[in-house]
């Protein structure tokens, strides 16, 4: 076997952990401005559990489906589909398998809920990609592609990426909108004032 191959780490297989207790030592962690973590590291299964409060303006394109447990308060999921939007809600007890690529965007405003997600880890080759569209007309603003290694550490630098640019490097190339980068309330706003009829809020 070649020494550069990702061998998993045994060490994760451990004696069961109780999840009520997991949980309270990483109450810290699952709020912003961290918001998540992940259970075992190391392992073929990406365990994380994510607390809110957090909205975010970013859609994650994974190449693996994603399993979705709220186990605590409501989210959402809004999607981006060919120019349009909709909302799948996510309440307290509910599970969903979301399908491989499709453009997702966790939505969080509860402060203290708690979701369990579970992915795959990425072999080399196996790219995710994140995108910000238009709140105005829907298209594509921008997309950034990276080779997935730790969520708990790529993803904030994927988004710096984006929201760290000036404002004319944010500007949708078909209506000419500026995205409002981090200010996601009004990302938020304009989204609901253009596509409510699809959102189903």
């Amino acid at each position: 076997m070649s020494a550069s191959h990702n061998v998993p780490s045994p060490t994760h297989y451990s004696a069961p952990i109780n999840f009520q207790n997991w949980i309270n030592a990483h109450e810290h962690q699952l709020k912003p401005p961290v918001g998540n973590q992940q259970i075992w590291q190391n392992s073929d299964l990406i365990c994380t559990v994510v607390g809110g409060p957090n909205q975010r303006t970013d859609f994650h394109v994974d190449p693996y489906e994603e399993f979705f447990h709220q186990i605590k308060g409501n989210a959402s999921l809004l999607i981006a589909d060919r120019g349009q939007f909709e909302r799948v809600h996510l309440k307290e007890g509910d599970v969903f398998l979301l399908p491989a690529f499709v453009r997702h965007s966790p939505q969080r405003p509860e402060a203290g809920s708690l979701c369990t997600v579970i992915e795959r880890s990425r072999p080399v080759g196996d790219i995710d990609a994140f995108e910000w569209y238009c709140a105005e007309c829907g298209h594509m603003v921008a997309r950034r592609e990276t080779q997935l290694q730790s969520i708990v550490d790529d993803l904030p630098k994927a988004f710096a990426s984006f929201y760290d640019t000036p404002d004319a490097d944010r500007a949708c190339p078909h209506c000419g909108a500026i995205h409002p980068g981090r200010n996601w309330q009004i990302w938020h706003q304009r989204l609901g004032q253009n596509f409510a009829k699809t959102l189903m809020v």
